[in-house]
């Protein structure tokens, strides 16, 4: 009976102990909820001044060169070696050999035309001597002055009716024409470099059989190149033929200065671009390199530049008012990659120039402050 008493008496102390307790834990609770602190963001603003904008558009493009011939035969023969072997990247001076065809049995066949036309001659100088004295002595000059290694000379001027009749009843003059095609084809089997530059493309070897009508490289003429680049047609009555042009390489290393050299008068249907060239010099340039280009198309009296995440969808921008946000209407006028070109802002209006997160028309922030900044740096 003592021990149910006393265990009792402990069961009772362990209930009342632990209500004790949960009570303390409940009590040191606090239900109320601390005031959130108000944050004023930071703002970056600047005052507008309308002037005039440049309108500039990007274009890009590859460089060819202004001077190229692509290299073709117009006879068969095997390919000859000359002074300089037919390589991509060979340098060659103008006038000089590019190639040099076999032509021994053609040259044996114009030699015979030649000595033919010479014999021709030479029948017609005893008549010429005894039925017109007058006109002999041109005519014997011409043959004297006749060498079959060299090209054939053109015929003395006929100034009579009887001289022409004579000369052309003989064949004469149709195979001095005759010949002289025979020398033109001939030609042909040599082919020179057309101005100072550069093998770019070589199709062929020495010992290569060639074709009439193959294609056997192209030289271009280095230093002097063309960019090709489309626009819109928008700005096509802006661009001018001789208009400069700032051009750049990809990475903005390298700076050029170029020209609009010609400016096509065909819009094209499915882009509805306007193919533009723009011609630029440097030694360092090659053909095929790609260069960007910032054609100022015209410019804009009474506008702003700005960013072009600062307008909103419905052209509306955010300005200061007496530490408040608000909107404005804006007018567009023209959008590039990075920057948008505005029209009807107000003068002397604080515009914000940094995108901010969470912006609404009313909010309370604070005009950043550099000069004060830099005091506190300093």
């Amino acid at each position: 009976m003592r021990k149910l008493i006393i265990s009792a008496v402990v069961g009772g102390l362990i209930i009342f102990g632990s209500l004790y307790f949960a009570g303390l834990i409940a009590g040191s609770k606090d239900s109320r909820r601390p005031r959130p602190q108000k944050v004023v963001k930071t703002v970056f603003v600047d005052t507008v001044k309308n002037g005039v904008v440049p309108i500039v558009v990007p274009a890009n493009g590859n460089l060819r060169a202004k001077r190229r011939v692509e290299l073709f035969s117009e006879v068969q023969g095997v390919f000859r070696s000359g002074s300089k072997l037919f390589r991509t990247g060979q340098e060659y001076n103008q006038g000089q050999t590019l190639i040099r065809i076999d032509a021994s049995e053609y040259y044996a066949s114009v030699q015979s035309a030649k000595s033919n036309l010479y014999n021709l001659l030479t029948s017609i100088m005893p008549d010429l001597r005894l039925d017109y004295p007058e006109i002999y002595p041109k005519w014997q000059t011409y043959l004297n002055g006749f060498d079959l290694n060299n090209v054939t000379p053109k015929l003395p001027e006929m100034t009579s009716e009887k001289e022409k009749f004579f000369i052309s009843g003989r064949g004469i003059i149709s195979n001095y024409y005759n010949v002289k095609n025979l020398e033109q084809r001939l030609s042909k089997y040599t082919i020179s470099a057309p101005f100072k530059g550069v093998l770019t493309d070589a199709l062929v070897t020495e010992g290569t059989l060639i074709r009439a009508g193959q294609k056997l490289g192209e030289y271009i003429n280095v230093g002097v190149y063309e960019l090709e680049v489309s626009i819109s047609k928008t700005y096509g009555d802006f661009l001018k033929v001789g208009k400069q042009v700032a051009l750049s390489n990809l990475d903005k290393s390298e700076k050029y200065m170029g020209k609009v050299t010609r400016v096509n008068g065909r819009v094209d249907q499915n882009s509805q671009t306007i193919t533009v060239f723009i011609e630029v010099s440097g030694e360092d340039l090659k053909e095929g390199q790609y260069l960007e280009a910032n054609l100022e198309a015209r410019e804009e009296s009474n506008a702003i530049e700005i960013d072009r995440s600062l307008l909103m969808e419905n052209n509306q921008v955010f300005v200061v008012r007496d530490s408040i946000l608000d909107l404005i209407d804006v007018s567009p006028v023209y959008f590039s990659d990075k920057t948008v070109v505005l029209k009807d802002v107000p003068d002397s209006e604080v515009i914000v120039t940094k995108a901010l997160t969470g912006a609404y028309a009313g909010m309370l922030v604070r005009v950043f402050d550099g000069n004060k900044t830099k005091k506190s740096k300093s």
